[in-house]
């Protein structure tokens, strides 16, 4: 009864706490000890263990489940069916023929796929049985991640990583605090202050912590990481004491203790229920415009073979209307197929058709290009141009199914902070009350020549603006939340920092605050550190200097500021506030507003990033006011961050303007030269970044995104509130019109060598209004395709104060517009994920940011700069090299069946086949496929250097230019030719015949014995030499490699003919290939035939391209001829002697 009237206590005490809209929760006892009688009711829940599973496959579900993946595939699926169709009917090929390839393509897949989730495997099972530190009856035993339990009490110490999600219950700080990196989780790789219960954080033993007598009421595992809600209940001697949970206690899996030398926390969520595993994201499959090329030519193939069965199957009826061809006497039916429906035999016919004609449709292919994306993806990893050594770290490839599309990208969009920029900030200057301070200059005692109207420190000011300033600097020593981590203390001091020793340094969540303690340490106010609560800072004097920290009132993306409250040593309480200027303008009541307006404009305008400085006194009764307010909003259950951001609006109020701060994060190296390579490219570049409108057009300038004669327009929220979005949105539109004179221009990503620059500049603001017009607004219009347009005729767009989601936004707005555009977005921190993901290619920077964009890219690369030579020498080679190939394929299928195709018209349509079964099942797998990868691995048609130097060649292959329909009718076409010289050419050569004495059939003009075996092979052999000395031809780049290859090929089809047709294979059932070839070969007149019909095969295409080349040559096929009349000199030769770590194709 007793257990039933505790649990309707809890269920009102949840619903008098507010907790009526708690969907579910969970409840955990820490330590696995049961609450006290009388409390509540003890459900012990069932939790899964720590498991993490990244894997797909298991031992026992790899086959069925593989084969399944695999066989949604069409052409998979359809070789299947085809070879079902082999099995079950009588067909003229064996099945053997179908089997094999798709044998071979289904089993590299597998071995690809199985080896990779191996991996998987492998990693998962490191993480799983890593050793973690449990608290159990007063001791800390070690014991397998993979154990772990909701409720045990885990031992960290500092560096580790946090095994699953924690609630902090103490460290080894007085304060209950410790520093985390959450780098691996959302890409932040400062340190982050989190803190423990204040009930329990004088529990610093294994004996005390494992006394801990108390429950966890929190909310079930989902994937917002910066979202806890729950209460920890204690059980002490008196009553139950209930404390709020926020999620700074919450330690998350995948994070790192820092600067702490252990905690003492519980396990609340574990395995797949923790945040990091909820936040596994599963990326959406991105397909090449190369891929979808490919399956649309796929579809004609498969209408075409179609089509041949269906005339074959017709025209076999017509021609057994005669009953004398129906059943001649040497090929009676049996009694069941006179007797069967001719509905059903004319079905079984068109299937044999459909069998004998199936090779039209290359399975290899597949296999083929997998191969070549698979292992042309190193040559990215291997390219020593792409090693940062300052890193130590070589561009990663995540995904190898988009090297293509490297080559064929029209949209960069990019992020500013940490991507064109170093993210490494350098403290430049500050502005207090319109006096400029430079710390460097003010070490060496020096004014700064022409500095006009700047006042040093040297020049002391007046008592009360030195009492100001002297109040500025404690205010940048005080409001931030600023680590030291010390490398070595004597008698409690930092050594490093009282003595100028480089034991010691700052680290924080924010590298513009290191830079602003960093610079006030060269103004002569050193922050020392944070212990008991007082943070210690040395003046000018080398006096320590105590000040009490009451409260931290973080700083968050909405609000843009942080703020400090703090006592000093004679018992006055301050507020410090620092933040950007439109969040701390609006709040002053005092201090020269206009004379640090003006500074802070000014170095916007200079590229430098800019906070404003401004305090508070706080009288007692105040200070009393202030912690209601807060205690208040941070012990609700409901609605917490609503509440804390109401009281921090109430308290950051009637501030007292103190200065500004300038702050500079250089440009990365190269970065300049990089965009403009992408806009000599036909690139548009856009730039998404967080930061105001003047400090990110001042780093465009630097980066010559903008030029000084871009004729800039703004669309931002300053102009839209003089005028209605809908009038400036017009105004632009004329403005570009005007200039380019129609709206219907096809240049979404060219750009215009004699039209004015024009360049865009949109807030994230204006962007939502564009995106999301007011539906009451009958003017509003389609706002999305006025700015599109607008942004079509400029050559370069800033979008700045964006969020995470509008990059997003904007990425996908521009891939859904008519022109259907390839983009590619790249980023160096977790805020620009979202915008890797859209993008048709994600690329990562390994910046200082974390990994997350890293790890949810396709490419990841060590600088901006990289991208160059990614873009323009790597995508032009992927692109040229996999066009080839696939136009290849299909070009070499049709050589191959469409004289099978004419040989049913001479055979009386009975299904017979042309070739051998051996040559019908090796043509694809064995003697035409080696020189077709090797060439889409290695070939460079352009020597690399020169790629780099002239970015316009990237333009001769955009929008998909070589697959054009175009293109690959001209490649089929070539193909039926092709076909029919070899068939043909090989019927007239036989068309004169005697019979010899013993009854064979033998050519007059050849002397050769005749059969249709003969003949079949004689067409075989010119098919596969054509289309190998075809490749051979469109071959630039030639080395031993190539030649191996090539004419090892060829060698070996002769040898295996030679073989197959030189002895009786005993397991074979027929020997009708016996001495076939050797007969062959041994006919002078068949020899000048091959050679005669290769040569007439061949002679077209070079024909054409001599023509083309003379008359209309692209700029690509000039440098290639320029480049053959300077083949001597030793600069335009570039040799294969590279070892494998130095090749860059």
């Amino acid at each position: 009864m007793g257990m039933d009237f505790s649990t309707l206590r809890t269920l009102i005490s949840r619903y008098c706490a507010g907790e009526e809209n708690w969907v579910d929760s969970r409840t955990v006892y820490i330590g696995h000890k049961e609450p006290p009688p009388g409390t509540e009711a003890f459900i012990q829940q069932r939790f899964p263990d720590n498991r993490i599973v990244s894997s797909k496959y298991t031992f026992w579900n790899f086959i069925p489940k593989n084969m399944f993946e695999q066989f949604r595939r069409v052409a998979n699926f359809y070789f299947l069916i085809i070879f079902l169709v082999q099995l079950i009917i009588d067909t003229p090929t064996s099945p053997v023929t179908s089997g094999l390839p798709l044998f071979f393509v289904i089993t590299v897949t597998a071995i690809k796929q199985g080896y990779e989730d191996w991996l998987r495997h492998k990693a998962d099972n490191a993480v799983n049985k890593c050793p973690v530190h449990v608290v159990q009856h007063g001791k800390v035993i070690r014991k397998q991640s993979r154990k772990l339990r909701v409720g045990d009490v885990v031992f960290v110490k500092e560096d580790e990583t946090f095994p699953c999600d924690l609630i902090l219950l103490s460290s080894s700080r007085d304060d209950g605090t410790c520093y985390v990196t959450t780098a691996s989780l959302d890409g932040e790789s400062s340190h982050k202050t989190y803190y423990a219960v204040q009930d329990t954080k004088a529990y610093r033993t294994e004996k005390e912590v494992d006394s801990i007598h108390a429950t966890i009421e929190c909310e079930q595992p989902q994937p917002d990481l910066y979202k806890f809600v729950g209460r920890i209940n204690i059980y002490m001697d008196s009553d139950p004491v209930a404390r709020p949970l926020g999620s700074e206690n919450l330690l998350l899996r995948g994070a790192t203790l820092k600067n702490t030398e252990y905690i003492y926390a519980v396990a609340i969520y574990t395995g797949m229920e923790t945040k990091m595993a909820l936040n596994y994201q599963s990326k959406c499959q991105k397909r090449s415009a190369v891929e979808k090329s490919m399956n649309a030519y796929l579809v004609v193939y498969l209408c075409i073979l179609i089509s041949k069965a269906i005339i074959n199957t017709a025209l076999k009826y017509m021609w057994q209307a005669d009953p004398n061809r129906d059943e001649p006497w040497y090929n009676q039916r049996t009694e069941s197929e006179r007797q069967r429906h001719i509905v059903i035999r004319a079905f079984t016919d068109f299937l044999a058709f459909m069998v004998l004609f199936n090779y039209i449709i290359p399975v290899s292919m597949y296999v083929t290009v997998e191969m070549q994306k698979f292992l042309g993806s190193y040559f990215i990893v291997w390219d020593d141009e792409m090693l940062d050594e300052e890193l130590g770290e070589r561009a990663v490839v995540n995904t190898s199914d988009l090297n293509e599309e490297l080559g064929q990208v029209e949209y960069v969009f990019t992020d500013k902070t940490g991507t064109l920029t170093e993210n490494n900030m350098e403290f430049i200057e500050c502005c207090v009350d319109g006096h400029v301070y430079v710390p460097n200059i003010i070490c060496n005692g020096q004014v700064m020549t022409g500095a006009g109207g700047m006042d040093m420190i040297d020049s002391s000011p007046g008592p009360d603006a030195r009492e100001r300033e002297e109040l500025f600097f404690r205010a940048l020593c005080l409001c931030h939340t600023v680590q030291v981590k010390e490398e070595e203390t004597v008698d409690g001091i930092k050594q490093g920092i009282h003595q100028g020793k480089s034991t010691s340094f700052y680290i924080s969540s924010s590298p513009d605050e290191v830079a602003l303690v960093e610079g006030m340490k060269g103004l002569g106010f050193t922050y020392l550190r944070l212990k008991d609560s007082h943070m210690e800072i040395l003046n000018r004097e080398d006096e320590v200097e105590r000040f009490e920290l009451l409260e931290v009132l973080t700083f968050d993306s909405v609000r843009r500021r942080m703020s400090v409250i703090v006592r000093d040593s004679r018992g006055e309480r301050y507020l410090f506030c620092k933040g950007a200027d439109s969040a701390i303008f609006p709040r002053v009541i005092s201090g020269k507003v206009e004379q640090v307006r003006a500074r802070v404009e000014h170095n916007a305008v200079e590229g430098l990033r800019t906070l404003c400085v401004a305090y508070r006194p706080l009288s007692p009764e105040q200070y009393q006011e202030v912690c209601h307010q807060l205690s208040g909003a941070k012990l609700a259950l409901q609605d917490r961050d609503k509440r804390l951001a109401e009281a921090y609006d109430q308290i950051e109020k009637d501030l007292i303007l103190l200065g500004a701060t300038a702050v500079e994060d250089r440009l990365q190296e190269k970065a300049a030269d990089t965009i403009e390579s992408l806009h000599k490219a036909g690139i548009k570049v856009w730039v998404l970044t967080g930061d105001k409108m003047e400090t990110a057009a001042a780093t465009c300038y630097a980066s010559k995104l903008f030029h000084r004669n871009t004729q800039i327009l703004e669309l931002t929220t300053k102009r839209t509130e003089e005028q209605s979005l809908h009038d400036v949105l017009f105004d632009l539109s004329r403005t570009v019109l005007r200039q380019h004179g129609t709206m219907t221009r096809d240049n979404f990503s060219s750009l215009s060598g004699d039209c004015t620059d024009f360049g865009l500049i949109i807030d994230g603001a204006t962007l939502s209004a564009v995106m999301r017009p007011d539906q009451e607004d009958s003017n509003s219009g389609n706002y999305k395709e006025i700015f599109l347009e607008i942004c079509r005729n400029c050559s370069a767009v800033l979008c700045c104060r964006m969020a995470p989601l509008q990059k997003a936004q904007i990425v996908k707005l521009i891939k859904a517009s008519k022109e259907h555009p390839i983009t590619l977005a790249i980023g160096d921190g977790a805020n620009d994920v979202s915008m890797i993901l859209e993008a048709h290619v994600g690329i990562g920077i390994m910046g200082k940011e974390g990994r997350q964009a890293v790890r949810n890219s396709d490419y990841a690369i060590p600088k901006f700069k990289h991208l160059k030579k990614m873009l323009l020498v790597h995508g032009h080679y992927y692109y040229i090299r996999i066009s080839e190939l696939v136009q290849y394929f299909f070009y070499k299928n049709v050589c191959f069946i469409f004289p099978q195709f004419l040989y049913q018209f001479f055979c009386g349509f009975s299904q017979q086949p042309l070739y051998d079964t051996a040559y019908l099942t090796l043509y694809n797998i064995s003697f035409t496929s080696l020189p077709i990868l090797l060439y889409s691995l290695i070939e460079q048609h352009i020597n690399m250097d020169i790629l780099k130097k002239d970015p316009t060649l990237y333009r001769d292959i955009a929008k998909n230019s070589l697959l054009q329909w175009s293109t690959f009718i001209y490649w089929t076409v070539l193909g039926v030719y092709d076909a029919i010289v070899m068939f043909f050419g090989a019927y007239f050569l036989f068309d004169n015949t005697t019979f010899t004495s013993n009854g064979q059939l033998m050519t007059t003009n050849t002397q050769m014995m005749f059969g249709n075996w003969t003949f079949g092979t004689l067409v075989f052999t010119v098919l596969v030499f054509t289309v190998t000395l075809k490749l051979a031809l469109d071959t630039h780049y030639w080395t031993w490699i190539n030649h191996f290859v090539i004419w090892g090929s060829l060698i070996f089809f002769v040898v295996f003919s030679l073989l197959w047709g030189g002895i009786i294979w005993p397991f074979l059932n027929y020997q009708r290939m016996y001495y076939v070839f050797m007969q062959m070969l041994s006919s002078g007149p068949a020899w000048l035939s091959i050679i005669l019909l290769i040569t007439a095969s061949l002679l077209p295409d070079v024909v054409k391209k001599v023509i083309w080349r003379a008359l209309w040559p692209t700029t690509t096929e000039r440098i290639q001829t320029k480049r053959r009349c300077l083949a001597s000199e030793p600069s335009t030769i570039f040799m294969l002697s590279q070892t494998s770590s130095r090749i860059s194709f």
